[in-house]
């Protein structure tokens, strides 16, 4: 079976990124015959300004968005296509923009354990923000986060109260500014072909079948 890398850049507070997440497992569950796929999770900040303490939510994304009338369509389009992947998101229960910097050192960290805990991180932090209303900046919420995830508490939140890798994640954010990444969710698949925005299930399976076939046929023609 033919195996598939995604880099997929992200960040926890995008709601599309939450979405694509949940269009990319749909079609990895229609592939699961034909390809093998290891996902590594790629930061990114839609907010790199925030302080650490964040910001009030409502009032700074009205304002990025041009007004509460525009957020609210947004927010109205996005929890429709969310309940057709079995995300409910709360727009409401979010009062803190947070800065997600620390979120991306737990999620860098997890990776260093295995892929299955940094996709199990990434899981609880969306749905922390989204669907919870919890605080994802706050480094007793990214603890409990760790925690559930498996992940040492001790060991985060030492980690946690310094700045390990700070320069890392930020230099992999500016890495994917370079490769011309300016809008998430951003999939990279063997670090060759690129796909932008949420995609349908159906679209990202049929590329991954693609990709697939292109890669067997590169082997072939090896031989």
């Amino acid at each position: 079976m033919d195996r598939i890398t995604i880099d997929l850049v992200s960040d926890v507070v995008c709601p599309w990124c939450y979405l694509g997440k949940a269009r990319l497992e749909l079609a990895l569950a229609e592939v699961q015959d034909e390809v093998s796929v290891d996902i590594n999770w790629r930061p990114y900040q839609l907010n790199p300004d925030y302080p650490p303490e964040g910001v009030d939510q409502q009032v700074e994304l009205a304002k990025k968005l041009g007004g509460k009338e525009n957020m609210d369509r947004g927010h109205a389009q996005l929890r429709a296509l969310g309940a057709e992947v079995g995300i409910q998101f709360d727009f409401d229960a979010i009062k803190i923009g947070p800065n997600t910097l620390d979120a991306h050192r737990l999620i860098h960290w997890a990776g260093q354990e295995s892929r299955e805990t940094q996709g199990r991180v990434v899981d609880l932090l969306f749905k922390a923000n989204f669907e919870q209303g919890r605080n994802v900046g706050d480094p007793a919420v990214l603890l409990d986060i760790a925690t559930e995830a498996g992940l040492s508490r001790p060991v985060i939140e030492s980690l946690l109260a310094g700045d390990a890798d700070v320069s890392h994640v930020l230099s992999e954010v500016e890495a994917a500014k370079q490769m011309g990444v300016n809008g998430v969710p951003f999939f990279i698949f063997d670090q060759q072909y690129a796909v932008s925005g949420a995609q349908p299930p159906a679209e990202l399976a049929n590329a991954l079948r693609e990709i697939a076939k292109a890669k067997a046929e590169a082997l072939r023609n090896l031989n």
